[in-house]
């Protein structure tokens, strides 16, 4: 089953008067449910603009995205951002943690922006520390966590709401390798007990070896699905 469908996305930047810098061309796609899907190509390939589009972060120029039956685009910024919130889950290759809350704190936020108690935020996101390693590190501060604690927090947060899809992008790139082994076990871990779907951008070739389905892109293109 599809979970996203991009149809004929088009992006451009502007690159001096006059003058656009065409980033993405074309682009049609389908990704299934419950499958790790990574995304790989040269830096400059559009890679990251593609990701922040699918994941409604971006615009493109043309085209349209359908995550779950939902036409994304059609939808004004609220809606977009109420969607996103609900139904998607990103991880940055930077965490992103806010530094004056605990890695508890940081995860429920995410929850309690959907108006959900304080109390009933805090739980959820213990039970999601938990379940990424960290259970001994509920009231500890991003500064006290090492950097793939801090990454394995980003990640408890993108789960907290229960999306149907998670975005990542280059989420080991600021890791070392040891680190690195450890996520990517843990998204085939999160993959599997929680039925998830993963799209990742990546370089690293390990996670490409852990991948349910590669997609290859040039000049902002896919040339091999």
């Amino acid at each position: 089953m599809k979970i996203l469908t991009a149809k004929n996305i088009y992006k451009s930047f502007p690159r001096g008067k006059d003058i656009k810098l065409t980033v993405l061309n074309n682009i049609s796609l389908s990704i299934n449910s419950h499958e790790i899907t990574v995304i790989v190509g040269a830096s400059g390939t559009g890679k990251s603009t593609l990701l922040h589009i699918l994941s409604g972060l971006d615009t493109p120029d043309s085209g349209e995205v359908i995550i779950d039956n939902k036409n994304i685009f059609s939808m004004n910024e609220d809606e977009i951002a109420k969607f996103r919130n609900r139904s998607i889950g990103f991880v940055y290759q930077f965490h992103h943690l806010l530094p004056e809350f605990t890695a508890a704190e940081n995860v429920a936020i995410a929850q309690m922006i959907n108006g959900t108690s304080q109390k009933v935020a805090l739980e959820k996101s213990r039970e999601l520390l938990s379940v990424v390693g960290l259970n001994e590190r509920f009231n500890h501060k991003p500064a006290e966590l090492s950097g793939g604690e801090q990454q394995r927090v980003a990640i408890a947060r993108a789960l907290i709401n229960n999306p149907k899809i998670i975005f990542a992008d280059e989420p080991t790139g600021n890791l070392d390798s040891k680190n690195s082994e450890m996520i990517h076990n843990l998204f085939i871990e999160l993959k599997n007990k929680f039925n998830i779907t993963l799209l990742i951008v990546t370089h690293n070739p390990e996670l490409v070896n852990l991948a349910d389905r590669v997609i290859k892109m040039q000049d902002g293109k896919i040339f091999e699905a």
